[in-house]
């Protein structure tokens, strides 16, 4: 249930240091949101166009989706790191990331022909 989604402007790194990002994204969600890893899914997109302050500068945007409340304690600690993340394995400065987070409903969020809720 859990999904965090990265969209960056910047050319793909290659296939390993995407994967290497993917699952160091998937298990610090599941710390900072207490469910299980089994359940989070990670997306990463590269070359997406995009502006950023009127410039086409390196750019990123993370959506981060839960079922269940995440509260700004959560939200805080995940913009923190995952900015510094995404600037240390990306090259994008934290003040070019945008992160929205979105607490879905259970009835809102399906998997295995069923939903959450």
């Amino acid at each position: 249930m859990p999904l965090i989604k990265v969209q960056t402007s910047i050319a793909s790194p290659d296939k390993a240091q995407v994967e290497a990002l993917l699952r160091d994204l998937s298990s610090r969600l599941a710390t900072h949101l207490g469910k299980s890893e089994a359940y989070v899914m990670t997306a990463f997109e590269a070359e997406v166009p995009m502006t950023f302050g009127g410039t086409t500068d390196p750019v990123c945007y993370v959506e981060i989706k839960s079922v269940g409340t995440m509260g700004s304690a959560k939200t805080l600690a995940m913009s923190q790191e995952f900015c510094a993340q995404l600037e240390t394995v990306l090259g994008i400065p934290q003040n070019r990331t945008y992160i929205e987070f979105a607490d879905a409903p259970g009835a809102m969020w399906g998997w295995n022909g069923r939903t959450f809720g």
